[in-house]
């Protein structure tokens, strides 16, 4: 099984509308997977920790960043999110010449959490994922039911200054520094000659496989895919089409614009079918350090038929996020207990059984529907309209950010119950 998706996206200056980094992902996953999005504080450990992801233990840093994370309800990792420190990431699945199958390692969503909790840049989540790549690998079916789908990642990562595109195969990765313009991925490596860090033995180990033959210019796509780089370039591919997006509105590139792309069906990037965008995110990051920066997330298949809700971080950041996390079934979750996946428990959270009843209606009755949706976006431009204020002029008042992601929720639940 080898599913086109996701599709991972970022814009800086002097692409995007002012002085700002704008991130954005959509989550490609089987239709009927749940994604929850979750809050998580910093926190400190005493030296010797261990943190439990989803199928080994790893050892535990003294200090994890508080984080921001939309997931696969099943899984410790996650999909995509964001730190206090404003950096954001994104993977996704990739395949090549090395196999991906082998022993439960790390997954490619573990090491977005990891990066996420450890690094303060974007450069410095670089590291941590290479290191933790190093030393533990990555492998582990990456779906909740017995099988070998298994891949290899690629993950785009931002700050307030800059981006990295990170790709991987096994151990072996490769870097591109982005410091300007725009860059998207999808399910195919696209780090061809600009490579600014790598691991040591890239290039060594892809000439004893034969891949390389050490005279010609090295070009990692080329080298370590199964195909040529101009599959990527193709001009029906999802990652071709979302630089054209992209490209449409280089130089007033902003938040809305992110959205937008994120909801094309027409490019495939709003996928859907038995593997659809289960879950989205949009990042505004200001460059300018004093000023805060807004997260958006779905929590709900479909960005077309999904609120965009924002989140900040604050001293007192309400992380409790109720309505969008998913039931826990501790040690006896079939994750968790061998042989793995032998049931596959509820996760609906609250908001997502809400949104799944109306998403029925809006299908249903057009009329209705569109009446339905017409509430959701208007919910969207308010909250939206009342972030560009703190964009641009800062947190004046803490309290009314703390929770303004659960309070967002609360009125679309609203919205939703009026529909019935």
């Amino acid at each position: 099984m080898r599913p086109s998706s996701c599709d991972t996206f970022v814009a800086l200056p002097p692409s995007t509308e002012g002085a700002r980094i704008i991130f954005g992902k959509n989550s490609d996953r089987p239709c009927d997977e749940v994604q929850e999005v979750v809050c998580f504080p910093a926190s400190d450990y005493q030296e010797g920790s261990k943190v439990e992801c989803t199928y080994m233990e790893v050892e535990q840093v003294p200090h994890t960043y508080a984080v921001v994370l939309s997931r696969p309800a099943w899984l410790w990792g996650a999909e995509m999110g964001a730190n206090e420190h404003q950096v954001c990431i994104g993977n996704e699945a990739v395949w090549g010449r090395e196999s991906a199958d082998g022993e439960e390692a790390l997954l490619g969503m573990d090491l977005v959490r990891l990066a996420l909790e450890r690094a303060d840049t974007a450069e410095k989540a670089v590291h941590v994922v290479a290191e933790l790549l190093e030393k533990h690998g990555q492998g582990g079916c990456c779906l909740e039911e017995e099988g070998g789908f298994t891949y290899h990642n690629s993950f785009l990562i931002s700050d307030r200054k800059e981006a990295w595109v990170l790709e991987t195969s096994g151990k072996h990765w490769a870097a591109e520094r982005v410091e300007g313009g725009y860059r998207n991925i999808s399910n195919e490596y696209s780090i061809t000659t600009k490579i600014d860090k790598e691991h040591p033995d890239l290039r060594k180990y892809s000439q004893s496989k034969g891949w390389w033959n050490g005279k010609a210019e090295f070009n990692f796509a080329a080298v370590y895919s199964y195909t040529k780089t101009s599959r990527i370039e193709d001009s029906g591919s999802r990652y071709c089409e979302g630089k054209k997006l992209l490209a449409k509105s280089d130089g007033s590139i902003s938040a809305q614009t992110m959205m937008d792309i994120l909801r094309d069906k027409e490019s495939g990037i709003n996928m859907e079918g038995m593997f659809m965008t289960t879950g989205s995110m949009v990042s505004v990051v200001p460059m300018d350090r004093d000023l805060p920066g807004v997260h958006y997330f779905t929590a709900t298949p479909d960005p077309e038929r999904s609120v965009f809700k924002p989140f900040v971080f604050t001293q007192n950041a309400d992380c409790a996020l109720k309505q969008t996390t998913s039931p826990s079934y501790g040690p006896d979750d079939p994750v968790k207990r061998k042989p793995r996946f032998q049931s596959k428990p509820d996760r609906r959270h609250e908001l997502f059984s809400k949104h799944e009843a109306v998403a029925a209606i809006i299908d249903a009755h057009k009329e209705r529907g569109g009446k339905i949706m017409l509430g959701m976006r208007k919910l969207e431009s308010e909250r939206m309209k009342a972030m560009e204020e703190i964009l641009c002029h800062g947190v004046r008042q803490p309290d009314v950010v703390v929770d303004v992601f659960s309070s967002c929720v609360k009125d679309e639940m609203e919205l939703y119950s009026k529909a019935f």
